[in-house]
């Protein structure tokens, strides 16, 4: 029982490392794209490891298999929407960061 808490635990923190290192993304680089790059990389891993650490913690396999469903469709719909608003911000004339 131990072990199995004191995974978790190290698996949450992780995890919230992981959402700390997206958060910093979002406010320090330069552009949209880069932005973008840094959530979606950093959130979904960062949910992966939720998930895994929930999964340990899961009484029943119904459970373990939501749990990697919701991860799935997170990653789906992220990479997803990631790619719409780079694509609307190329439309709108935004171009890349490129250090010179």
């Amino acid at each position: 029982m131990f072990l199995r808490d004191a995974t978790t635990c190290l698996l949450l923190l992780a995890a919230a490392s992981f959402f700390l290192a997206g958060l910093v993304g979002l406010l320090r680089f330069p552009d949209v794209f880069c932005r973008l790059h840094a959530l979606t990389k950093a959130d979904n891993l960062g949910l992966g490891l939720v998930c895994i650490a929930l999964i340990i913690q899961a009484d029943s396999w119904h459970g373990a298999v939501r749990l990697l469903l919701t991860w799935f469709l997170v990653l789906v719909s992220g990479a997803t929407i990631a790619h719409l608003i780079a694509r609307k911000a190329l439309q709108q004339g935004q171009t890349p960061w490129r250090n010179r």
